[in-house]
């Protein structure tokens, strides 16, 4: 299937609290470069994204404009930057309200603290999300999953039926939109944006990500970020 055009909303208006940081994490320089940089890079290279919308905290609007100056200042691809709310969600439904093509047009929703985005995910995500209307990647969990109540192991969960939800999640526009504006309604707070559009729409599919697409959120997570990145550069990809 041909891929289509899409808009991102590239969600940035987050905080440093589990990465021990006293700025947001997404500013946090990895090699050399912000995470939000690199997360730009990626959508700004696709030529199927046409417009790119940034949830960006408040006083951190001016720094992120100078850092568009700055490092995509060729850029023909519009940026539109949009204060985020308190919570992810919050953050997504404002960027949403942005939205050049709101009816007819398709919407990936991706976190900036995730820099290591291949893509050809991006690729696979794009025709799986014209076939069903919503789709996201994702991985299947390493581990054995506990269900635990009070540090009490109730019971252990196939892995078969687990997955490790990751972003970009990627929708119709008008689905998307229409389940976030019923959950605000109904005063419903999803933990994801797939969450969400799980109560409106029940034919959200699976595109399997890689391991490689970790959210940056711990100072552990660094380690492991600069071997990804190092990999990455060099085209290696480990066990083979």
């Amino acid at each position: 299937m041909a891929k289509t055009r899409y808009e991102l909303v590239l969600l940035a208006a987050g905080q440093g609290k589990r990465m021990k940081s006293d700025r947001n994490k997404v500013w946090l320089s990895l090699m050399g470069k912000p995470l939000i940089q690199r997360a730009l890079e990626t959508f700004l290279k696709d030529p199927f994204c046409t417009h790119i919308i940034v949830t960006v905290n408040p006083d951190e609007i001016e720094m992120l404009q100078e850092l568009i100056e700055a490092e995509f200042s060729d850029t023909k691809k519009p940026i539109t930057l949009v204060v985020g709310g308190a919570e992810r969600q919050y953050s997504s439904y404002n960027g949403l309200q942005y939205l050049q093509n709101p009816q007819d047009g398709y919407v990936m929703i991706h976190e900036a603290a995730r820099p290591f985005l291949e893509q050809s995910a991006v690729d696979e995500l794009n025709e799986e999300m014209q076939k069903s209307g919503a789709a996201i990647l994702a991985v299947p969990p390493k581990d054995t999953i506990k269900q635990v109540k009070n540090g009490i192991i109730e019971q252990t969960i196939l892995r078969e039926t687990v997955w490790q939800a990751q972003t970009p999640q990627a929708f119709k526009s008008s689905l998307v939109l229409e389940a976030h504006e019923k959950a605000r309604v109904e005063d419903f707070f999803g933990t994801d944006d797939a969450s969400v559009v799980e109560r409106t729409f029940s034919g959200i599919r699976i595109v399997s990500g890689n391991y490689y697409n970790i959210k940056m959120t711990t100072p552990e997570d660094w380690v492991t970020g600069e071997a990804i990145l190092r990999h990455q550069q060099n085209k290696e990809v480990p066990g083979q």
